[in-house]
């Protein structure tokens, strides 16, 4: 691709789209190939992306695939979500696509063979030579959830005793095919990793120095049997560009780096969102929002939904036991719906700080008693505040007298109280039985919270009100 091609706005990406579409209805596939072209990579599979969402162009649109020079369509498919992937795969040759694995990155390739069926997958075997068949194997055959299924062998590999000359020497002749030079592994004999050396080092040390003296010993590294969630969490807090992987003997077997992990990253946002908003996270919660049917998207969500209706009947019930007393002073009823809802609200905002501190690792269940002593303080300042508020509102503008105002602002304090309690130390607790603080959704804070709510209420009104 031209290297004096840049990335283009938006808005030019649209135009061209509306473009491209017209000459699809026309069949001037060239027009449309040459239109492409003026992009990079990435913006390319972008503009596919929204060609292959419709299905009555999908011909058309593998055509136009098809037409794209060879090495920039490699490109294009590895920037391509594995869905789109499988659309283009049905529509080109087996010869085709045979070029395009080859041609992919190893961590790439991987991907690509996972997706694909295995009557595909052997024939594309079939020509790969017998080493690097023997290493997609190994490759495919780790768990999806580990890291030894998002780790590259395409690594710069360097010897001990070599010479700073002779490693600069070495990462100019196999740099190019490497996942990056920025980083370089240091292995003994039996491949076991025993260093790294960064490229910035070797390019200011002398030429004559041996790799051992200025290596690091002192490294970060992974189990290629860990957890992806538990690798993310080491790029998280490392900030790493790459991080070796070990087997349980600790040789060396390959390396991950920042850009295979942060797909791993935002499904696990995206899996803690969905757990958080209460949606239960099915077999097929990986799809897309779009790609989803109504009725997965309601199976999805319908249990969450449910649990928390049988909470609200709790809430009911506290209703109609106080029936009587609410009809001697039916104003107390119109406060009922800003209580509760202050109570949600702040609960949830209490919860979702403290998920994402535990998430972040800001914070840890043992830090419980100071994190109680905060949100406490937090919420007498804020429901203070409220309180005033309230106080002005009920007498002066809903014109109710003081006993009232002051049922109504007391039960406001205590409530939002209580709700930061509530927001915060449900999630440390779920931490310490070592569940996901995330399943803690905001709606089923927000149920509890309705009912305490209410019972505070109520009790205020006794209180001042006789009631």
């Amino acid at each position: 691709m031209d290297p004096n091609i840049v990335m283009q706005p938006e808005a030019a990406v649209e135009e061209s789209l509306e473009k491209i579409f017209g000459w699809i209805g026309e069949k001037k596939y060239f027009k449309v190939r040459d239109e492409l072209l003026k992009y990079n990579e990435a913006d390319i599979a972008e503009m596919f992306e929204e060609m292959l969402e419709d299905p009555g162009i999908l011909e058309s649109t593998v055509v136009i695939y098809r037409l794209l020079p060879k090495d920039i369509s490699v490109e294009v498919f590895s920037y391509l979500p594995s869905d789109d992937q499988l659309k283009i795969v049905d529509g080109i040759t087996d010869a085709e696509l045979s070029y395009i694995v080859q041609e992919l990155d190893f961590d790439d390739k991987i991907d690509i063979l996972e997706e694909l069926p295995a009557n595909l997958v052997d024939k594309i075997l079939e020509k790969t030579p017998k080493d690097e068949r023997r290493l997609i194997n190994t490759f495919l055959n780790y768990p999806d959830t580990c890291a030894g299924s998002l780790m590259t062998p395409d690594y710069i590999s360097l010897q001990k005793e070599m010479t700073v000359a002779e490693a600069m020497a070495y990462i100019k002749k196999e740099g190019m095919d490497a996942e990056t030079i920025y980083t370089c592994y240091v292995k003994d004999t039996g491949r076991k990793l025993i260093g790294i050396v960064s490229l910035s080092t070797l390019v200011v040390s002398d030429d004559n120095l041996k790799i051992m003296d200025i290596m690091h010993t002192d490294y970060v590294w992974i189990n290629v049997y860990e957890d992806q969630e538990e690798v993310a969490e080491q790029f998280k807090k490392y900030g790493f560009l790459a991080i070796p992987v070990v087997d349980n003997e600790h040789r060396l077997v390959g390396i991950i780096t920042v850009d295979d992990i942060l797909e791993v990253i935002e499904e696990e946002n995206t899996e803690d969102i969905e757990r958080m908003a209460g949606i239960i996270d099915w077999e097929d919660s990986d799809k897309e929002y779009l790609d989803m049917s109504v009725w997965q998207h309601a199976i999805n969500r319908l249990p969450w939904l449910l649990i928390l209706m049988v909470a609200y009947i709790f809430t009911g019930m506290i209703i109609t036991s106080f029936e009587a007393k609410l009809s001697e002073i039916i104003c107390l009823v119109a406060y009922m719906p800003m209580l509760m809802g202050t109570g949600g609200n702040t609960g949830s905002q209490a919860a979702t700080l403290i998920i994402r501190g535990l998430a972040m690792d800001e914070v840890e269940p043992s830090d419980a008693l100071r994190i109680l002593w905060k949100e406490v303080r937090i919420g007498a300042v804020i429901g203070l505040i409220l309180s005033v508020f309230n106080f002005v509102r009920v007498c002066w503008f809903d014109g109710n007298g003081p006993m009232i105002a002051l049922t109504v602002c007391c039960a406001m304090l205590f409530i939002v109280i209580f709700a930061k309690i509530l927001g915060s130390m449900i999630p440390l607790l779920v931490k310490k039985v070592n569940l996901d603080p995330a399943l803690i959704a905001n709606p089923a804070i927000s149920s509890i919270s309705d009912a305490v709510a209410l019972s505070i209420y109520f009790a205020m009104a006794a209180i001042f009100l006789g009631l």
